[in-house]
């Protein structure tokens, strides 16, 4: 791929503002950093999961060439079809019942029961928006085509002197276009998704996606004036939306804008995208950029790294990037296209629903780190709103108190099915509970830990112990386990002992909620919760290291590391708890290399990365993520499951693309560079040996610190922390051998370094020269 300056009159000014972010000296670190904020190709990209993504966690547009048209898929994140899944009768087919038809060894009911209809029912689903198209036959050429991360805009350049400019409006749910020097008539139209015509709908694979005329949708209306075109389309069960642009010529210039405006009734009072588009333009382009460029600029100045290694460094703030473009806070989460549907006539991979098996979460581990808690707060706001849905989920199903949800949801929180080990997982709540227990530990936020997160894993708490039984052992269980996506939606991946990623959810749930039960002043609670811990049995591990469950271990190359998970990302065995948990972690890693990749899709390659960077292996770290860059994206960056190397990776070589991967990798970066898990501040914890220089800015650590740091020539010369909350600061030496000055008095404990900081207190840390 070549890479090529971005021409743009705002252009210098944001160059200028990211080389004083990340406090690189001199001219050749400017140009090198400023290289990496922008993605540059020579043509436009002829398929839609190629094309350059905007968005901004409401509306979404991906910017590419079908024919000879210039096409902007748009997308709205609450375009869904909510039709119920009529298979979901708890009633008669709960977790009894499951658990019935599991022990006398009929479980094809279970699977014709809830995992088929997943696969067959074209709804619930979420569902593209519309089109918007150019004919740019008459522009000749394309000479470049560049996404300026910075002003998170799309620019293309004809070589016949014509330029277009758009973008996504980082807060108001809009987007904008203009083409300069036109040098041929050009108007925009819009193009309705395939709802209606004739041919074939048989389709029914939810990954390759189903023909969007099995939804049953009448055909949309579209209608068009001098300067304005309206379409409006209808869904299920009242549920309508629109999409409008309006434009406006003047000379050799075209200036436009859009908008998709959506309501679940025709008595919901909602502003349409005609209103939307009418009071914008009004204002202009250049008074929304404004705004636009704020939001952005202060989005980038949140954090930074820079990196050594190109690939990497690219990949990065790529992926960085769509997390700024697919979370907000006000906004669902992130599903698992978020704002970037599926423009080829069907719907998404998998429904573009929300999976909690693990696309949700580890689409949020970079927020922490990356000093994004706004942008993740959207997560847990839903997971808020939700609650009473979730509740009832779980008496319906389970028959027991507490809270758990569905692995598997719509836009309203709704269980859909697919596999029901992980879609109706017991321990999916606790795994989401992981998050609230993040949230904390990042912002120190007390409200938050009162009113959300202790509640929350509480809740969580009480349903696993009330849906736990008593085993052979004596030690508690659930009645069924399994460990996502181990033997895929077989009988077999039921399992009659706990499970390693069933017990360490367990675990981690009780032990945290004794935590903050104890840190909110409720000692009763907490002495409760970790009495209960106690009768829960301990890991299944064998020369392998963390097995599967008690007498299986992982036999064959599987994508899903759920075994993993008491190493990341719970903390709860971790290298720094001594020789035992090392050893551990390293015949764990040293099996997975065993057994290899050829059945991995590109998420756990970095997921790969975190762990090893958690296990201190920077090179190895380095590797898996590389791998990741290498072979599981898309020139856009998208990840897309399987290998696009050729270079054998893995054997899945398909490409649906999901968001996960990316986010995971965002994570696998900032894991390399600062770890606080423990509760001591580690810098440059897994670092490849040739990464002599390396900055970082604004990091966020547990205990809410804000950190700042310079490596260069292989030495740590810098460190600024900020304490937002104030407490006390652990922070291994990062200077090793070497003398160093502090700001402040400090106290030194083996090679750990202990302050006691007042809120918003800076201290800084230089190496001796």
């Amino acid at each position: 791929m070549n890479y090529i300056n971005l021409l743009s009159s705002r252009l210098p000014c944001r160059l200028i503002l990211l080389f004083l972010l990340v406090g690189c000296n001199g001219k050749e670190k400017h140009q090198a950093t400023a290289y990496y904020m922008e993605r540059s190709f020579p043509d436009l990209a002829q398929t839609w999961d190629e094309g350059v993504p905007l968005g901004n966690a409401t509306l979404g547009a991906l910017v590419w060439q079908k024919e000879n048209k210039l096409r902007f898929s748009l997308d709205r994140i609450d375009l869904w079809d909510l039709r119920e899944m009529e298979n979901l009768d708890f009633e008669k087919y709960d977790f009894e019942w499951v658990k019935e038809k599991w022990e006398n060894n009929q479980y094809a009911q279970v699977q014709k029961q809830y995992d088929i209809p997943y696969d067959t029912l074209a709804g619930p689903s979420k569902i593209p928006g519309a089109a918007l198209e150019f004919d740019i036959s008459g522009l000749g050429e394309v000479e470049s085509v560049s996404l300026d991360l910075q002003g998170a805009a799309c620019v293309i350049r004809w070589k016949n002197g014509t330029i277009l400019k758009t973008f996504v409006h980082a807060t108001e749910p809009m987007g904008w276009y203009r083409f300069e020097n036109l040098k041929a008539e050009l108007l925009p139209t819009i193009v309705p998704p395939p709802y209606v015509g004739a041919g074939s709908v048989k389709s029914t694979d939810p990954v390759s996606g189903q023909d969007l005329r099995r939804l049953g949708y009448p055909a949309g209306e579209l209608q068009q004036n001098e300067s304005t075109i309206t379409y409006d389309q209808e869904g299920w069960d009242g549920f309508r939306y629109q999409v409008n642009t309006r434009w406006a010529k003047q000379g050799d210039q075209l200036e436009g804008n859009w908008s998709i405006s959506s309501k679940r009734t025709m008595q919901e009072a909602s502003v349409n995208a005609s209103e939307v588009t009418e009071k914008a333009f009004a204002k202009g382009m250049d008074a929304y950029e404004t705004d636009h460029l704020a939001w952005w600029d202060a989005f980038w100045k949140a954090s930074t790294i820079t990196l050594p290694d190109t690939l990497l460094q690219q990949q990065y703030y790529m992926d960085m990037y769509k997390l700024g473009s697919a979370a907000r806070k006000g906004a669902p989460p992130i599903s698992l296209q978020s704002v970037w549907t599926a423009d080829n006539g069907k719907l998404p991979p998998w429904k573009g629903d929300f999976h909690h098996d693990l696309n949700t979460q580890l689409s949020y581990w970079p927020t922490y780190a990356g000093n994004q808690l706004a942008l993740e707060q959207g997560f847990l706001d839903w997971l808020n709103t939700h609650k009473p849905t979730f509740e009832k989920y779980t008496g319906d199903y389970f028959g027991v108190k507490g809270l758990n949800v569905p692995g598997v949801t719509t836009l309203d929180g709704d269980p859909m099915g697919g596999w029901i080990q992980y879609s109706f997982g017991p321990t999916v709540g606790a795994w989401l509970g992981h998050h609230f227990y993040l949230h904390w530990k990042y912002s120190m936020d007390r409200e938050f830990l009162q009113k959300d997160a202790y509640p929350w894993i509480r809740d969580a708490a009480v349903f696993l112990n009330e849906l736990s039984v008593a085993g052979e052992d004596g030690k508690r269980k659930l009645p069924m386990s399994s460990s996502p996506e181990i033997h895929d939606n077989s009988a077999n991946a039921w399992f009659d002992q706990m499970t390693n990623y069933d017990l360490a959810l367990v675990r981690w749930t009780f032990a945290t909620a004794s935590e903050l039960a104890m840190e909110l002043g409720y000692s009763d609670e907490a002495a409760a919760w970790s009495a209960i811990l106690e009768e829960w049995p301990e890991y299944a591990i064998d020369e392998t290291g963390l097995m599967v469950a008690p007498g299986e271990r992982l036999k064959d190359s599987h994508r899903h590391f759920s075994h993993l998970m008491a190493i990341h990302p719970l903390s709860l065995i971790d290298i720094s708890n001594g020789e035992g948990d090392q050893d551990i972690i390293t015949n764990t890693i040293a099996h997975l290399d065993k057994i290899g990749t050829s059945y991995w899709t590109g998420y756990s390659f970095a997921w790969l990365g975190n762990l090893r960077a958690r296990a201190g292996d920077g090179q190895g770290a380095a590797k898996a993520l590389r791998d990741f860059a290498s072979s599981f994206v898309l020139a856009n960056s998208f990840h897309v499951n399987g290998d696009q190397s050729g270079t054998g990776k893995s054997n899945f070589t398909y490409r649906p693309f999901t968001l996960e991967g990316n986010f995971a990798f965002a994570a696998g970066i900032q894991e390399m560079v600062i770890q606080s898990h423990t509760g001591v501040l580690r810098l440059f914890p897994a670092i490849p040996s040739d990464w002599q220089d390396i900055t970082f800015s604004t990091l966020r650590a547990q205990g809410a610190f804000l950190v700042s740091a310079k490596r260069m020539a292989g030495e740590v010369e810098s460190v600024e922390i900020t304490a937002e909350k104030g407490g006390k600061l652990v922070l291994e030496n990062p200077f090793g051998s070497a003398t160093f000055t502090c700001s402040r008095a400090y106290d030194i404990l083996g090679k750990e370094l202990r302050l006691d900081l007042a809120v918003g207190e800076k201290v800084v840390f230089t190496r001796k020269k």
